[in-house]
């Protein structure tokens, strides 16, 4: 891991961007703590540039509550090589949903699970080197997007003690299979009327979850609408199971 830049912002947030081999990301700590923070991984739909301010308030909001935030830049996303398949998926989400139609499982496969596959072992090795600095200590937490990349890793790393999860992106069938072997805390937050999301997928995710504790919170309003309380109430859960 390579620090890139630091900035202080002005709630006493240090903010440094970093490079992991050849992906980009950010970490957030407090400039003034004493002891290592329980660590928040912070998931967004890729764009890290176009997502940033929106990253940046949910890493405040954890590091006021004495933890500490980092995110990596998805593959085939802002500045990393793109994907020919990646972009013609994406480009077949974009016309079936002009079209008006459901987007189909054969789709959903073709832009979900390589993003799965490629991303997990990056978000892995990130947790990796923040667990190496002193000022970064376990557990670890999952929160956002995209929801298939969170229950991958809840499934497959110990290391993850609670999932926080967006349900605002597609969940190939594979994806809800796995969910059923997740254990870890599961914090689903779902708007009931986001135009790019299968209500019903995500419903039928979130019942097949294994875990003992899992909490739907649903919301009336589209993908960017949800409620600030929401936020108060994600960060709680956090706090409830990483401190």
């Amino acid at each position: 891991m390579r620090f890139t830049s630091e900035q202080r912002l002005d709630d006493d947030v240090l903010e440094r961007s970093f490079a992991l081999g050849d992906v980009p990301g950010v970490l957030w700590t407090s400039a003034s703590a004493v002891a290592p923070a329980p660590l928040v991984l912070l998931g967004h739909p890729g764009g890290l540039d176009r997502m940033h301010p929106r990253v940046t308030a949910r890493a405040r909001a954890c590091v006021a509550e004495g933890l500490a935030a980092a995110t990596i830049e998805l593959p085939w996303s802002g500045v990393r090589p793109r994907s020919a398949a990646a972009d013609q998926a994406r480009a077949d989400v974009r016309r079936t949903l002009a079209a008006g139609q459901p987007v189909g499982d054969e789709i959903v496969d073709r832009l979900i699970l390589p993003l799965v596959e490629a991303s997990v072992p990056e978000w892995r090795a990130a947790i990796d080197a923040l667990l190496l600095r002193p000022e970064i200590a376990g557990p670890v937490g999952f929160a956002g997007g995209v929801i298939a990349i969170g229950v991958r890793l809840a499934r497959i790393e110990p290391r993850i003690a609670a999932a926080l999860l967006f349900a605002g992106s597609f969940v190939p069938l594979g994806i809800i299979e796995e969910a059923r072997r997740v254990t870890a805390p599961v914090h689903v937050l779902l708007q009931w009327d986001d135009e790019g999301n299968d209500r019903q997928r995500a419903l039928d995710l979130f019942d097949a979850f294994g875990s003992t504790e899992k909490t739907l919170h649903a919301n009336m309003g589209g993908h960017t609408g949800v409620p600030q309380f929401e936020g108060e109430a994600s960060t709680r859960f956090l706090v409830r199971h990483l401190r």
